[in-house]
């Protein structure tokens, strides 16, 4: 007989399956400048206790089919304290981005925001079958609105992160472009990081 566990496990299966197969996009990617085919990163189990919800894939993580394959993923990881093996685990981790797809590129090389009709045809029916998420990570603008509501520039709502702790975390995108950023909010890496990695690592362990 069949656990309620099991067909949790076996509808987010499926949904899996619809996503990873969907061409919603096709058009708007083939008349962007990378003019490349839609390829969904899914990265989700319905066990997974901690949420890492971004914004969308990026050229490289559009080749790996791994999401955070790139200088930003390692930034990231760095600041959650969590290792390679721990977040690429997705029955511990749940990478559910805005945009399951690499947006691509404008005419100036510039990533393309997601597009608004994957969130609104995939994620509410993710989150429904995330029921077991203790930790939600929120990394950037788009992923902050939607989440939170938040209608601040990220400064400003990841300045407030205390009001949303320990479930939820805003941060700034790990991209390189932030440096300048990181430098001129050191309490960042001071106040917040900490608390989030001691957070990160507590809840790993209470599933144990």
């Amino acid at each position: 007989m069949s656990t309620a566990a099991d067909k949790a496990a076996d509808l987010a299966r499926d949904l899996a399956s619809e996503i990873e197969s969907c061409t919603l996009c096709a058009e708007r990617f083939a008349a962007t400048a990378t003019a490349h085919v839609p390829r969904p990163v899914v990265w989700f189990r319905p066990s997974a206790r901690i949420l890492i919800a971004g914004q969308a894939p990026g050229a490289r993580v559009q080749a790996s089919g791994r999401p955070f394959t790139d200088p930003s993923g390692d930034r990231l990881r760095d600041w959650l304290g969590m290792d390679a093996a721990t977040f690429y685990d997705r029955t511990r981790v749940a990478v559910v981005p805005m945009a399951f797809c690499f947006p691509g590129y404008n005419d100036r090389k510039a990533d393309l925001p997601p597009p608004p009709i994957c969130a609104r045809t995939w994620h509410g029916r993710v989150m429904a079958t995330l029921d077991k998420v203790e930790l939600t990570v929120l990394v950037g603008g788009h992923a902050q609105r939607w989440h939170m509501g938040a209608n601040t520039p990220v400064t400003n709502t990841v300045a407030q992160w205390r009001a949303h702790a320990p479930r939820v975390f805003p941060l700034p995108h790990p991209s390189w472009r932030n440096t300048a950023w990181l430098k001129k909010n050191p309490w960042f890496e001071a106040e917040l990081l900490p608390v989030l990695r001691s957070r990160v690592q507590e809840v790993l362990n209470d599933e144990r």
